[in-house]
């Protein structure tokens, strides 16, 4: 079974390769680099060298924000996103953190699907938040409360 560790520098191209090739409007390199030099949760799944997801987590002032979770094309389907996305809402909960935000496209209903069954709900649009072929696509806003252990 592949393994969750925290992201390396040595795992950027892999991380960014996976990136280009699940994305129409991929992050760059350079976007990775700085979300760890930024010092956010950023975690791959790997099996053996071969890295084939992540995820990153940013958390401050009792919020956390999913940035990012992306499995390779080849790997999806499995569960992968899922164990990502738990670590990262772990991380979030560890980090104290009172809730946890994401925007997602609307086209993408796999991951609404995934994001809902975590237990996000949403909460609102934001319009015109990600590049698109045609022009600019919306934004689901979805969050999920972390209630406290005993609660």
């Amino acid at each position: 079974m592949p393994e969750l560790r925290a992201m390396r520098r040595d795992d950027l191209a892999q991380v960014a390769a996976i990136e280009a090739a699940a994305y129409e409007f991929p992050w760059t390199p350079g976007i990775f680099r700085d979300c760890l030099n930024a010092g956010y949760s950023c975690w791959v799944l790997a099996d053996g060298t071969r890295v084939i997801g992540y995820g990153i987590l940013s958390v401050a002032a009792g919020e956390a924000h999913v940035l990012n979770v992306c499995v390779t094309p080849a790997e999806q389907g499995r569960g992968h996103g899922r164990r990502l996305l738990q670590r990262l809402i772990d991380l979030a909960r560890w980090h104290g953190a009172e809730r946890v935000f994401l925007e997602v496209r609307p086209s993408n209903a796999h991951a609404i699907a995934m994001y809902e069954r975590a237990g996000f709900n949403e909460i609102g649009r934001r319009p015109n938040y990600y590049p698109a072929a045609r022009g600019r696509e919306d934004a689901i806003v979805m969050a999920m409360e972390l209630l406290p252990p005993d609660a």
